[in-house]
């Protein structure tokens, strides 16, 4: 940029020319953020609700503000990882394990993907249920650990964590938004209202 311009703000006459000292070249690498930062970036962008968490207490207490933001305190709660049951023990909740009965459904996933902002789940999480057949509202507990660069990374991960037995079901939750918000490209994906407590365990 031309030190004139820079001490007196003078524009150009042609509006459409951008002079920036700090543009990279045209064959310069791009300056990739990282994972966890692209991660957060698409994960708001598809529509999700993002709640970082240090330690165990407060994700049981962001748990709890959800809960009492959407006024589900006397609504059940489908949870059908006996895990994830047993470390939420402690937290009031109505559990059930009938999809019928349940307002909301707590879960894990298998992965967060960075390059997409979606989350890889698999029959771990929601057995042979088809996504649609699940509750509308969502609430994921996950850790940084299981954020992967892609869907491709996160499969492998899959892959290699259960070769006795790979879990079915393998798909991904991307669209966080009522369905007039969603574009052509999310035509007969099931989108979830969802809030994703993120554990640091990094």
């Amino acid at each position: 940029m031309s030190l004139f311009r820079k001490i007196f703000g003078l524009k150009s006459e042609n509006k459409d020319e951008e002079l920036k000292s700090n543009d990279r070249g045209k064959y310069m690498p791009e300056i990739k953020l990282p994972i966890d930062e692209r991660f957060t970036i698409n994960f708001k962008a598809n529509g999700g609700k993002f709640l970082y968490c240090e330690d165990l207490n407060e994700i049981f207490q962001n748990l709890q503000s959800i809960i009492n933001e959407n006024g589900w305190q006397e609504k059940n709660v489908l949870i059908i990882d006996n895990q994830l049951e047993s470390k939420f023990q402690n937290s009031n909740l109505k559990i059930t394990n009938r999809i019928s009965d349940s307002s909301f459904f707590l879960t894990t996933c298998e992965n967060l993907i960075a390059n997409d902002g979606s989350l890889l789940i698999s029959s771990r999480q929601i057995f042979e249920k088809k996504l649609p057949e699940l509750p509308f509202n969502f609430i994921v507990f996950a850790t940084t650990s299981q954020i992967v660069e892609s869907i491709g990374e996160g499969l492998r991960g899959i892959k290699s964590n259960n070769r006795k037995k790979i879990p079915t079901n393998i798909t991904t939750i991307k669209h966080f938004k009522s369905g007039d918000e969603k574009d052509f490209l999310s035509y007969g994906s099931s989108a979830k209202n969802l809030y994703l407590l993120l554990l640091e365990d990094l």
